[in-house]
């Protein structure tokens, strides 16, 4: 049972994740190679697996209190890592996609905070000068 409910802001970022995918995607498989958009595409995919991951793991953690969770929260990381770095490594080895684009997907999640933040302190500081 999931006793913890999602923030708005976090329900908010998960969306907007793919939309910032679809709005980066689809002009690239207008304009540009299929190994771009391919790049594009699967980076994409890999960031928001693993900021779904990663808040999944936070979740759980704060939903065990009182245990040593350390451990078992760091070894999760660093498998999530290592698989990570293995997909990355074969895509990259087998010149599957473009590394511009593949580097441009996985900074798909990075786009999106960076954004949701820029919009949510210009609100708060147009905000504060109204009152």
């Amino acid at each position: 049972m999931n006793l913890i409910v999602k923030d708005p802001l976090q329900r908010k970022i998960e969306l907007s994740n793919w939309i910032i995918l679809a709005v980066i995607l689809v002009p690239s498989l207008i304009f540009a190679p299929v190994k771009f958009s391919l790049g594009i595409l699967l980076g994409g995919f890999i960031s928001i697996l693993n900021f779904h991951w990663m808040e999944k793991g936070l979740r759980g953690l704060f939903q065990k209190t009182g245990v040593n969770v350390k451990g078992p929260v760091l070894i999760k990381y660093y498998i999530r890592l290592a698989i990570t770095a293995v997909v990355l490594y074969f895509l990259i080895a087998y010149k599957t996609v473009n590394v511009i684009g593949l580097f441009i997907g996985l900074s798909v999640v990075v786009i999106n905070i960076v954004i949701t933040m820029i919009i949510a302190l210009t609100k708060k500081n147009f905000i504060e000068e109204v009152i």
